[in-house]
């Protein structure tokens, strides 16, 4: 069902070209990243209409100035040197999926990217921007849309080494999103975990696949509980990346929520709540990916990536308000609302993770709850640490740097009182209020002693409408966030929490 997963130099039908570019002498279309003033040396262009770009830049630093060049298209793509590199590179992301619109618009498959004053990470920032842009979710679709099928890089920039580490990350955001978009009854557990097997076996990681009956064995009450409801069994899936030269020897648990449809259960969602349900698994879709990326692109880091998987559906003997699950730990939880699923089936891979590989730091990512989206809109990762400052801090200098932000919510003691039970040792829901909190704290139980992260990724892993280069539907958010941590976690040895 799935075309090639791992393709080294492709994602969809894009190639990348390295070549040196003279922008007075190419013939085609032509993207010129216009900073400062010392690109007017090499601007193709005449001096009245470099005259007219000025005023074009004086007016919108982040203007965009196209120019005929028949039968080809000059884009001159201005931004602002002067300010922050983050909100400088986001700009030019953006100026990248608005470029994507031209070229399409015109029915232009092939373009080539160049400048002058301009630094290799805002070329990568401009090519990061465009090859997201250019996602479109098709397969469904009796005719293809237009894709952009070639993309020349001035080598100026960039070395064929940090191109394919570039597309390789692009890659596996591509394949996220495809498998967020896909519909359950296309992509259930069982495939959905057979497809990772399968790349796992191609990357050469390890990687168990546990089906129904061995997750009995294990007693994971909560992963069991919720699958109660569905005629399709649940899956656990465990995979381990472990370099020799990991900078760390207890490994990174990275806990990925896997609902591969959220009907609510018994308590079943209301009105149209139901609709892009088929996205409550990019928890599971995002860590994944981030463990095939590490591990394509060889960073030093020790992972293991625990993802339960099942969907959540009203029928057979579905699990009910009321009642009492007892979790991999041998915690018992009473069920207030069969609709916050979630962090049931991942209570019990966050506990297997702390008593089977005693990782150093667990990070969970889910589309948890939205209190989360009502927090904090879709702007960013409402987020939680226990007993990791440390490295969370580091998480959000990344999140600044790729733009994908992480706000930390208190993790105060006095909200473990919202999940206390009369029945049982602890409950899967709070009040309304702090609901992402209180979703944390349960979460945060099962971690113990362990220094834990928390991402709701809830408001950004998918989008209803376009959102920039993110698209419309499934993002990919989180990825180049946790990526880019993980290529600056030595920083966190040095006084860890």
């Amino acid at each position: 069902m799935i075309p090639q997963h791992h393709s080294l130099n492709t994602i969809y039908n894009m190639q990348f070209i390295l070549d040196q570019i003279n922008p007075k002498e190419y013939e085609g279309n032509l993207i010129f990243l216009y900073g400062n003033d010392v690109a007017d040396r090499t601007l193709p262009l005449s001096k009245k209409e470099i005259d007219y770009l000025k005023q074009r830049r004086e007016a919108d630093r982040h203007s965009i100035v196209a120019f005929d060049r028949l039968p080809y298209k000059l884009y001159v793509v201005n931004f602002d040197s002067e300010i922050s590199a983050n909100e400088s590179q986001e700009h030019i992301r953006r100026s990248a999926d608005k470029v994507v619109s031209m070229l399409k618009e015109l029915k232009q498959h092939t373009a080539a990217v160049t400048g002058d004053g301009v630094i290799p990470e805002e070329v990568v920032a401009f090519m990061e921007g465009l090859v997201l842009s250019d996602y479109s979710f098709d397969r469904y679709l009796s005719k293809t849309p237009h894709h952009l099928s070639q993309l020349v890089v001035d080598s100026t920039f960039l070395t064929q080494e940090e191109l394919d580490r570039s597309t390789r990350l692009w890659n596996r955001i591509f394949w996220c999103r495809e498998w967020v978009n896909l519909p359950v009854a296309d992509f259930n557990a069982e495939e959905f975990a057979s497809e990772l097997e399968e790349i796992s076996q191609d990357l050469h990681i390890g990687c168990q696949v546990f089906d129904k009956r061995k997750i009995e064995a294990l007693r994971m009450g909560g992963l069991l509980g919720v699958n109660k409801g569905s005629v399709d069994e649940p899956r656990f899936v465990v995979m381990e990346y472990k370099p020799a030269n990991a900078v760390n020897q207890r490994p990174v648990a990275l806990v990925g929520k896997g609902v591969m449809y959220d009907t609510g259960g018994l308590n079943i969602k209301p009105e149209d709540y139901m609709q892009e349900m088929k996205s409550d698994m990019a928890g599971a879709a995002t860590m994944a990916s981030v463990l095939f990326a590490a591990a394509e692109n060889q960073l030093p880091v020790h992972l293991v990536a625990l993802l339960p998987m099942t969907d959540n559906r009203p029928g057979f003997n579905a699990f009910a308000a009321d009642d009492i699950l007892t979790m991999y730990d041998g915690t018992t939880v009473e069920v207030v609302n069969t609709d916050a699923e979630g962090r049931l089936i991942l209570a019990d891979a966050i506990a297997y993770a702390v008593a089977n590989y005693d990782p150093e730091l667990v990070i969970d990512a889910a589309t948890l709850t939205g209190a989360a989206i009502r927090a904090i809109g879709t702007y960013g990762i409402a987020a939680m640490q226990q007993r990791a400052e440390n490295p969370f801090n580091l998480l959000k200098i990344m999140g600044t740097q790729v733009y994908e932000r992480v706000a930390e919510f208190p993790f105060w003691s006095e909200y473990d009182e919202l999940i206390k039970s009369d029945v049982a040792d602890i409950k899967n829901c709070g009040i309304a209020q702090a609901g992402a909190i209180t979703a944390g704290k349960f979460l945060a139980h099962f971690a113990k002693e362990t220094p834990y992260i928390h991402l709701d990724i809830a408001g950004v892993a998918y989008f209803s409408k376009k959102q920039h280069y993110y698209g419309a539907g499934a993002s990919g958010y989180g990825i180049r966030l946790l990526y880019a941590f993980l290529q600056t976690y030595d920083m966190t040895k040095s006084n860890r929490q």
